[in-house]
């Protein structure tokens, strides 16, 4: 069985005060090993949120990171460098990044590379837009977005990621898909990569993000492909993202 995650992205919000309260109650209420929990700040307040998780059960990720190594690149941030102030983990992909900055599939496979050359774990975030689901053509934008990753990492790289499936149209909408369209989604996800290799694809941990609050997790985790939920909006007040965990964690397994 497949151990549950639930991450919180921060996105653009905060302040040192607030974050440190934000951290500090999520800190007392997340002791489970069962289940991992990940917070992903903005960029500038990372190495003060890792020094209060430090040693405790939740972990640290970032929002993004540059494809290249180091060089004239001029507000971008490295692998190393994130690894450096603590992350474990970072969103590669974000539908945000790939929407207003215009990041296409091949610079994110570049970024999902970047991450496993220093040690990261790469939450690859792949999703479509309303109009594209309304053609039909979710199955046709997720595989391509996944196969860019396989054509230029190898099958191998996704023993040791995770996979967040983001419909754009879900997602700060309050509209949000119904466990099954969530469920059949991942399940299109996992035999799409069980095609490169069975064994990897049936570890992959594949969380849904898209509207995510405490009343309905429990229903959508409960889907025997979703393993986890990546939360925005709901990440920011501890006590919606705690219920979100604990929902997660009463679905978890030991191991």
């Amino acid at each position: 069985m497949r151990r549950k995650i639930v991450a919180g992205n921060w996105k653009m919000h905060g302040s040192r005060a607030e974050n440190a309260a934000l951290v500090e109650t999520i800190v007392a209420s997340v002791t489970s090993e069962r289940t991992t929990c990940v917070i992903c700040p903005p960029f500038i307040y990372l190495h003060e949120t890792w020094r209060q998780l430090r040693g405790g059960a939740v972990a640290l990720g970032a929002q993004d990171l540059c494809a290249e190594a180091l060089g004239a690149h001029t507000g971008e941030v490295s692998a190393a460098m994130l690894k450096d102030v603590g992350c474990e983990y970072v969103l590669v992909g974000h539908s945000e990044r790939r929407a207003l900055y215009g990041e296409d599939s091949p610079l994110v496979a570049r970024k999902f590379a970047a991450a496993h050359s220093k040690g990261l774990t790469p939450v690859l975030c792949l999703g479509e837009q309303l109009a594209e689901r309304e053609a039909g053509r979710t199955h046709s934008i997720v595989g391509a977005q996944i196969d860019a990753v396989v054509q230029l990492c190898g099958i191998q790289s996704f023993a040791q990621a995770v996979v967040a499936y983001e419909p754009v149209w879900a997602i700060g909408t309050g509209r949000t898909a119904t466990p099954d369209q969530a469920q059949e989604t991942h399940a299109f996800i996992r035999q799409r990569l069980a095609c490169e290799d069975a064994k990897i694809a049936a570890g992959l941990r594949i969380l849904y993000g898209g509207s995510v609050k405490a009343g309905n997790a429990r229903d959508i985790f409960v889907m025997p492909d979703v393993d986890g939920g990546l939360i925005g909006g709901a990440s920011l007040k501890a006590d919606e993202f705690i219920a979100i965990f604990a929902a997660a964690d009463s679905l978890a397994v030991s191991g």
